[in-house]
């Protein structure tokens, strides 16, 4: 069941919170990462921390498809690595690239399955005051690092929410961006979904609208 809440001190009103807020609760990510992934654009991430809670609204995913998508980390099973990944949906896969960068993920499920969603771009809400465009950023503006690794995101400290505001009206798709690795079959499918001419937007590589 999703719980209600209110925030206040919102900054940016193009982007601010309308209305409640709603925290998603284990049966949205209970699906599989295809069908999570463009559910997840217009929606809040919401951390919370001892300055105030640092708020973006989902603007780019990216779906991993599981141990048979050649671009997840899962594609080579369960590791020290990867466990979260194929734990109950509902919690944060974080990970550090290039010995620098984090990068968050969604798990979705059910358990066992290795699929997740990545989180690309957020638009800032409240408490962002950097950029926010790219998986490394968005941790970086959050706050988010491996100390989050395999939280609850039901939970209170880093959670997804929904609010009255309209659902993306333009999401367009594309290849995953930096998968080639995963060759033809898989580093050219359209599983990232983002939000059409949003600023916040990574990139923009070539797209076909939905």
């Amino acid at each position: 069941m999703s719980t209600a809440f209110k925030l206040d001190k919102l900054i940016l009103p193009s982007d601010a919170i309308q209305g409640e807020c709603r925290k998603l609760g284990r049966a949205f990510y209970d699906r599989p990462a295809l069908t999570v992934a463009p559910d997840l654009l217009g929606r809040l991430l919401i951390h919370a921390g001892p300055q105030g809670p640092r708020i973006g609204r989902i603007v780019e995913v990216e779906a991993y498809l599981g141990p048979g998508d050649l671009a997840a980390h899962t594609s080579r099973g369960r590791t020290a690595r990867t466990k979260a990944m194929f734990g109950p949906p509902g919690h944060a896969y974080v990970y550090l690239i290039y010995g620098m960068h984090h990068c968050i993920n969604a798990v979705t499920g059910p358990e066992g399955s290795g699929t997740a969603v990545l989180l690309r771009a957020v638009a800032p809400v409240t408490g962002v005051e950097v950029a926010t465009n790219g998986p490394g950023r968005l941790c970086k503006a959050l706050g988010i690092t491996l100390e989050q690794y395999g939280i609850d995101l039901c939970g209170d400290a880093l959670w997804l929410a929904q609010d009255d505001a309209p659902r993306p009206a333009h999401i367009a798709t594309s290849p995953r961006i930096g998968v080639d690795y995963a060759g033809e079959g898989w580093a050219e499918k359209p599983l990232r979904f983002y939000v059409e001419g949003h600023p916040a937007v990574s990139r923009r590589p070539g797209k076909k609208a939905r």
